[in-house]
């Protein structure tokens, strides 16, 4: 989890109506990340519960997203930041996802793509933009996003939502996209540090500095097939 990762879990939840019961796979918060990792505020009044691999800080139910203990048609919202990447099977992981949705249902995923190797119980993948729409295909409407230059992203995400949840109004599209501006924002960059990467950009050329240059960007794409259209949000 990052501070826009938790700027993105508020502009989610503030904008759209996410439907309880509330379920968070990959919940458990490493030391030092509490405040920006602990997502329940963000819902009062739903049930909200962390499910991990592993019990600790912020898990309510030890289980694998590859295999959820879960009835079918029994969770409201799943949400899964930062998650897939350390899953052997993802796609078990994404079919157990839409297994436990009900159909009016949202679905949460983030996943890095710049970054290093960070291991629990192992760093196995990187997703594209894209391949998040490929392995979100079943469903209709969906928002595609990704955090940091356009050809070496930061993180990626999506927000898919299931054949019975209601219409999404140009109203929520734009409190969702003021939301993220806000928390792009957030993660202002020491000036000394914007300096030093200016100047060895004009040396070097700026493709290994837009990482850090163009932390602040962000563009997010809100596609709706049954209207046969692309809405560039």
């Amino acid at each position: 989890m990052n501070p826009f990762l938790s700027g993105l879990a508020r502009a989610v939840s503030q904008s759209f109506d996410l439907p309880g019961p509330i379920y968070e796979v990959g919940a458990y918060q490493v030391q030092g990340q509490a405040e920006i990792a602990d997502l329940r505020g963000l819902f009062p009044g739903k049930k909200y519960v962390g499910v991990d691999m592993r019990a600790g800080p912020g898990v309510d139910l030890v289980a694998d997203v590859q295999n959820l203990n879960l009835p079918a048609q029994s969770v409201g919202t799943l949400i899964a930041m930062s998650l897939f990447e350390h899953v052997p099977c993802f796609w078990k992981g994404i079919e157990e996802a839409n297994r436990v949705l009900r159909p009016d249902g949202v679905l949460l995923i983030t996943c890095p793509f710049f970054f290093y190797i960070h291991n629990y119980p192992g760093d196995y993948w990187r997703f594209t933009p894209q391949a998040l729409e490929v392995l979100l295909g079943g469903y209709e409407r969906k928002i595609i996003g990704c955090h940091g230059p356009k050809k070496r992203p930061r993180d990626v995400w999506a927000v898919a939502f299931g054949k019975d949840y209601p219409a999404i109004s140009p109203t929520q599209i734009a409190t969702y996209r003021r939301l993220l501006d806000d928390a792009a924002r957030q993660i202002p960059l020491a000036p000394w540090r914007v300096l030093r990467y200016r100047l060895a950009r004009l040396l070097c050329g700026g493709g290994p500095f837009a990482p850090y240059l163009e932390q602040n960007r962000w563009e997010s794409d809100y596609l709706d097939a049954s209207a046969g259209a692309v809405q560039v949000s």
